[in-house]
């Protein structure tokens, strides 16, 4: 295999796993009500990737305890402020992305924010490559052994908790497994743009399927086709893969609907 086979091969198996992993997320967040709280989670990943930088770690880690941290807060905050949800979650988001743009002058550290917010799908790296398979395994893990348990989630959440199903072992796990999809889709889209493949897929097919497994692999071949298709545009007239994957989504959405 010549150099530029090896330039584009990572990339392109990257953004081919990102395609599934967040529409696959996406649909179970959505059908449990509780997208806003991904949005929320990719904006709160920006301090801890900005902290781990500068302190030597590995970001995948720094991310990772920031991006619960602020799902944390947010469902303590919601607890407080009922009803008004929204503007609480709103509120942490806000907050964690100016705490994290703060840190880089804070700590003076060399970080490109304009990769982190949007991404560079042609900078991808092995570490990126696993990071995104460690979030794919969990995820599957995930569908595996609590299937039924989500789907009743999804349907009826009153029901779950009266049933005694363990729903807050598995929101949790929901959470973590969030981050880590986020995270591994920062080179890919960055933390901006990342919201859109977890929404715009499963917005596409979530009238029409009629179960969560076809809801799933519907989005998923979608975000498949999104994200190297996004890719294959980036490359051919020299502009960045995660603007255009996310113009992308938009664009399909508002077809969809003409």
């Amino acid at each position: 295999m010549d150099e530029a086979q090896v330039w584009w091969l990572l990339p392109l198996v990257l953004s081919l796993l990102i395609g599934v992993i967040c529409p696959a997320t996406g649909s179970l967040l959505i059908t449990q009500r509780r997208i806003l709280l991904a949005n929320l989670m990719a904006h709160s990943v920006l301090p801890g990737l900005v902290l781990a930088l500068a302190i030597g770690i590995d970001p995948t880690f720094g991310g990772l305890i920031s991006g619960l941290l602020g799902a944390l807060i947010a469902e303590r905050l919601n607890q407080r402020f009922k009803g008004r949800e929204e503007s609480s979650m709103n509120t942490v988001l806000a907050g964690f992305t100016a705490l994290g743009v703060l840190l880089v002058p804070l700590l003076q550290t060399r970080v490109d924010l304009e990769t982190i917010l949007f991404g560079d799908l042609l900078a991808a790296n092995s570490s990126d490559l696993i990071r995104t398979l460690i979030a794919t395994s969990a995820l599957i893990l995930l569908l595996k052994t609590r299937y039924q348990d989500l789907v009743f989630l999804g349907v009826d959440p009153d029901g779950a908790i009266a049933a005694k199903r363990p729903v807050t072992q598995i929101r949790f796990m929901a959470i973590i497994i969030t981050a880590l999809v986020i995270i591994s889709a920062i080179t890919a889209v960055g933390i901006v743009l990342v919201i859109a493949l977890l929404c715009a897929p499963v917005l596409m097919h979530i009238e029409n399927s009629t179960s969560l497994k076809q809801l799933i692999l519907k989005s998923a071949a979608t975000g498949l086709a999104l994200t190297s298709g996004g890719m294959m545009i980036a490359i051919a007239v020299d502009l960045p893969p995660g603007p255009v994957i996310g113009s992308l989504c938009m664009i399909m959405l508002i077809l969809k609907r003409i």
